[in-house]
């Protein structure tokens, strides 16, 4: 599952809204947007998630997150380190070849490392 599939299975649930009914209103088959909430499927177009805030009611902050979540949520990433150091092209590898036993924590703990680290970027 990806992020952005389980936080559309969370509003789903919030607001008692069945696969096939919100499907039908977006437009979308069960199908499709079944294996967006399960990862099955890359990112949504941009059209889809306005029509998914749409069809939630979700306003401002809840749009942006969402997009957010959007942003991060392809399953098949591709990395190019072509012009990186070495280091940069090995932790890619390393990363790459561990990332299905790594446990939670780990990965939640390498997440905020890199979170500091963007935000340390914007305040330059």
């Amino acid at each position: 599952m990806t992020p952005f599939g389980l936080r559309l299975r969370e509003l789903r649930a919030q607001r008692g809204a069945t696969l096939s009914a919100m499907a039908a209103e977006l437009g979308i088959s069960a199908a499709y947007l079944s294996a967006l909430e399960r990862g099955h499927r890359g990112k949504p177009t941009p059209g889809l998630i306005q029509q998914i805030c749409g069809y939630f009611g979700l306003i401002w902050d809840d749009v942006e997150t969402l997009k957010r979540l959007a942003d991060l949520s392809h399953p098949r990433v591709t990395l190019d380190t072509s012009g990186l150091t070495p280091g940069a092209t090995a932790l890619a590898n390393e990363l790459a070849q561990s990332i299905r036993t790594l446990p939670e924590p780990t990965i939640q703990e390498l997440r905020k490392v890199l979170a500091e680290r963007r935000g340390r970027e914007r305040k330059r």
